[in-house]
């Protein structure tokens, strides 16, 4: 009956039909799981219905949740590390000795979003050049004797990335316990091959998610963006920079012409980023995120084995001392925990530090980060800042980022300038700082953007420091940034041409997925 009906046309109504089918099917399960969060529901029904198929399989891959299958399991591990983790008692903070109340505040909420008090006796040092970075992780590493822990959210496989391996070789044949864990999509072009030396060396290897079974292995949208070095417990490094030849500022061009026998060029640009460089007690907190982390992918705890003893243990958090006078408090953050508010839930953990320090500023915020498309809230935060008087100051990226985020972050522009807010673009090359200063007092350095990856979904680690000489360090580096960035104007902004509005626009829809 239907012989008039081409191959073509059968084929056709298929794939229609099966379209709508899948989109029905979607969009229930979308609104069964997005209860939370209406933008980022009504984003992923967009992208489902706009573009069959595709924006389902986006769906599948980056809108699902599937770490919470772990958290139970994870809460044992945590419990088993505390176990086998020495108190810091002997230096923490309580927020009741504080003589400023904002300071008392951050402190009472950055312990109940990250488990961790406030402890003095630190040193800190900032580090705003990659490759100084890069040289004092060396130096750490070769005056390694019992333990390397690394955790990296991008490792490649460069010549930057393999020396430090070949480096990580050597002290594993030396006898030190050198533990790697790297992110399983961030730095998916680890091998089996590359990796091999370390292994036969010694060190052990791991891969943060996804994990050996099949469904772990759709659980690409929660990455653990992390970044951090502990060498013998007495030393660690944390902040925004990746390994490989890229974040040195060296990229490399023309790599296509070789596979026709040219010559590959390279070319320096510059890449802008901030790391912490810590000792005291504060490194056994990066020290416990680590540990915390090792077990989530391999479910085993750090100074739990009988191989370990007491000595092993005490080498993995050793007691530093008082090393210094800054006052340091780890915050993780992750996707996870929810905690109810009236009759919504409203998520707990990095959203609430940067919303609270924001909203308790009285004089000065100076704001750096890699990727800006930053939760509502947030925004009415920092427009509410600039509008009762406090100097707010946004560095964000111009250049060198993903230019759908930078679109995205820059449909909020206008509401912020209207408020007196200063924003900056980074013009010299790409940003990827993560730093918050407020009052000149009180400061935030860490993996976190300001975006709705960083605050629901990303695993990250932040380091939150009560020390005034190094927020005056953080705004004498954000004011030199400054003369390389170029200032957004009400004026620039309307002069814009109508496309770059539609691209502003259209890009915000999708900012909750991004």
């Amino acid at each position: 009956m239907f012989d008039w009906l081409p191959v073509s046309g059968w084929l056709a109504a298929v794939v229609t039909v099966g379209g709508y089918l899948l989109t029905l099917v979607l969009v229930r399960w979308v609104l069964l799981l997005k209860k939370d969060s209406p933008a980022s529901t009504v984003a992923w029904i967009m992208a489902i219905m706009l573009v069959p198929y595709f924006g389902g399989l986006l769906f599948l891959l980056f809108g699902v949740n599937r770490v919470n299958r772990r958290a139970e399991l994870k809460a044992i591990g945590d419990a088993r590390i505390d176990a086998v983790t020495p108190s810091l008692n002997e230096y923490r903070v309580f927020p009741s000795e504080s003589h400023q109340e904002p300071d008392r505040t951050l402190m009472r909420l950055q312990t109940a979003v990250g488990r961790f008090p406030a402890v003095r006796g630190n040193r800190v040092e900032v580090l705003d050049d990659t490759n100084r970075t890069l040289g004092l992780i060396r130096r750490e590493i070769e005056a390694a004797t019992s333990s390397i822990h690394l955790e990296y959210y991008i490792w490649k496989p460069d010549r930057t990335g393999t020396a430090l391996r070949d480096l990580l070789v050597r002290k594993a044949a030396e006898g030190v316990q050198v533990r790697f864990l790297y992110d399983g999509i961030g730095s998916v072009w680890l091998t089996r091959r590359w990796l091999r030396p370390l292994r036969d060396a010694g060190a052990k290897v791991a891969s943060f998610l996804p994990g050996a079974s099949f469904r772990e292995r759709w659980s690409l949208n929660l990455r653990n963006h992390r970044k951090i070095v502990v060498v013998d417990g007495r030393v660690a490094f944390t902040g925004g920079m990746n390994v490989g030849d890229e974040y040195l500022g060296l990229a490399r061009i023309g790599g296509w012409r070789q596979w026709f026998g040219g010559a590959a060029n390279e070319r320096r640009r510059w890449w802008r980023d901030t790391h912490l460089r810590i000792e005291g007690p504060g490194v056994l907190q990066l020290q416990q995120v680590f540990a915390e982390d090792w077990y989530f992918a391999t479910g085993k705890v750090l100074g739990e084995q009988a191989s370990d003893g007491a000595k092993g243990r005490q080498n993995l958090y050793p007691d530093s001392g008082s090393v210094g006078n800054a006052v340091v408090q780890c915050v993780p953050g992750g996707p996870g925990g929810r905690t109810p508010v009236g009759e919504r839930a409203v998520p707990r953990g990095l959203p609430n530090l940067f919303f609270t320090a924001i909203t308790g500023a009285k004089k000065t915020i100076d704001l750096t980060t890699g990727y800006f498309v930053p939760p509502l809230p947030i925004v009415q935060a920092l427009e509410a800042a600039a509008w009762r008087g406090v100097r707010v100051r946004l560095l964000v990226p111009g250049v060198g980022g993903k230019p759908w985020t930078i679109f995205a972050g820059r449909s909020d522009y206008d509401i912020l300038l209207r408020a007196g807010v200063e924003i900056h673009e980074y013009a010299a090359g790409t940003l990827h700082a993560k730093t918050l200063t407020v009052d000149g007092t009180w400061s935030l350095v860490g993996s976190a953007n300001l975006d709705s990856r960083s605050f629901f979904l990303n695993f990250e680690v932040n380091l939150a420091l009560f020390d005034d000489q190094t927020a005056e360090r953080l705004v004498e580096r954000f004011d030199a940034d400054l003369k390389k960035a170029t200032q957004i104007t009400p004026e620039a902004r309307a002069a814009r041409a109508h496309w770059r509005v539609l691209a502003e626009n259209f890009c915000r829809m999708f900012a909750p997925v991004f």
